[in-house]
């Protein structure tokens, strides 16, 4: 890779970093219109790493290209989060069924210690950050790799539909109240408790996951 091509290509990362953000911290709304020419300004960069970095985000679920009406903010209805979460449930079950015995708890544990940090800032949008990455390392431990990018992405998009409701989410849960939810199901994975694990991963709803 050319000098160029890696200058063009660590511009797209950037503009893909601080649009993901934007999107995930709801300073955009679900629907909101992606101007090119204002982005292009914002951001500092060129037409085509811009069109690059929107491809990527879309090929994540966080922003939509609408036929001779440019690019927006992804849209989830009532439907699409209903089946997000099944989706969500499926591969959370299937992952817990093939957990070892006595599965490196490492990875797990740094995620934890990273959502304590990040409710001790108390920035929302890491904190939400941190809750989906430890439910990925809880569901990396069933050692299927694929399932495990599968179920990251699924929880980026239902990120997307908590980020509209983050700051009244805000107004109404403690962030502390999310580490002692994540510690028990940390609790459950370290005892290899299915039926615990289980039930602590169901009772992160869409009204107290990411909360």
């Amino acid at each position: 890779m050319s000098t160029g091509e890696l200058q063009t290509y660590s511009l797209v990362e950037l503009a893909v970093e601080r649009l993901r953000r934007e999107i995930l911290s709801g300073r955009t709304d679900p629907g909101e219109r992606l101007v090119e020419e204002q982005l292009t300004r914002r951001l500092g960069i060129s037409r085509a790493p811009l069109r690059e970095a929107m491809r990527l985000l879309a090929q994540q679920g966080l922003v939509e290209h609408i036929p001779r009406r440019g690019a927006r903010v992804a849209t989830l209805s009532d439907e699409d989060v209903r089946e997000l979460y099944e989706v969500r449930d499926v591969l959370e079950r299937h992952a817990v069924g093939a957990m070892p015995v006595a599965p490196d708890l490492t990875a797990l544990r740094a995620a934890l210690d990273v959502m304590r940090k990040a409710t001790e800032t108390g920035d929302r949008l890491e904190l939400a950050n941190a809750h989906r990455r430890f439910h990925t390392e809880v569901v990396s431990l069933g050692g299927n790799r694929q399932l495990a990018e599968l179920y990251g992405s699924v929880l980026v998009r239902i990120q997307l539909y908590m980020a509209v409701n983050m700051r009244r989410e805000a107004e109404v849960a403690r962030a502390e109240d999310g580490v002692v939810r994540h510690e028990r199901l940390f609790a459950a994975v370290e005892r290899g408790d299915a039926t615990a694990i289980l039930e602590a991963l169901g009772a992160h709803g869409a009204r107290t996951y990411l909360s």
